[in-house]
């Protein structure tokens, strides 16, 4: 009888699904904080995989992703979520660097956040990436720390780099 729990090449009885893409252990120590809107899902790992060449990353992803981290009032519960969550991955993961997404038209910031009258969503969320980017670099100091902003234009998603 094969020890599943050890046997990579065992199927367990019951298996519902078995994925074609090998498992790899190896970690690349980095983590995407990101918007759990699913109309973004694909286009989010494909840049990750392909635009910024990780292989492999710890995911986060919550609504809104690391707005939550810029200090707004109506968010302070999942703060303290996300703040552990990700600590802990970038401690036990021993994660160098962190990659923050926002993107367009974020439900999250329509129902949640109040926006600064005149602020558009997308101003507050360049505010909210760097205050976001600077609380984990003051909680783990020589974390490398990235923020980028997904749009759809043309049917497809476009991916820019914004100041952290």
């Amino acid at each position: 009888m094969h020890d599943t729990l050890h046997d990579a090449s065992a199927v367990p009885h019951g298996a519902i699904y078995t994925a074609t893409a090998p498992f790899d252990a190896r970690r690349v120590g980095a983590a995407a904080v990101y918007c759990s809107d699913g109309r973004y899902g694909e286009q989010m790992d494909q840049f990750l995989h392909e635009g910024l060449g990780l292989p492999r990353y710890d995911r986060v992803a919550v609504p809104g992703g690391a707005a939550c981290l810029a200090g707004h009032i109506a968010a302070m519960f999942e703060r303290n979520a996300l703040e552990r969550q990700l600590r802990f991955l970038i401690e036990a993961h021993a994660l160098t660097r962190v990659v923050l997404i926002a993107h367009h038209d974020c439900g999250f910031y329509k129902h949640r956040v109040r926006l600064t009258a005149g602020r558009s969503i997308a101003q507050q969320q360049a505010i909210d990436l760097a205050k976001s980017a600077e609380q984990i670099r003051l909680w783990c100091p020589g974390v490398e720390v990235e923020a980028y902003y997904a749009n759809p234009a043309g049917g497809r998603v476009t991916i820019e780099r914004w100041e952290s």
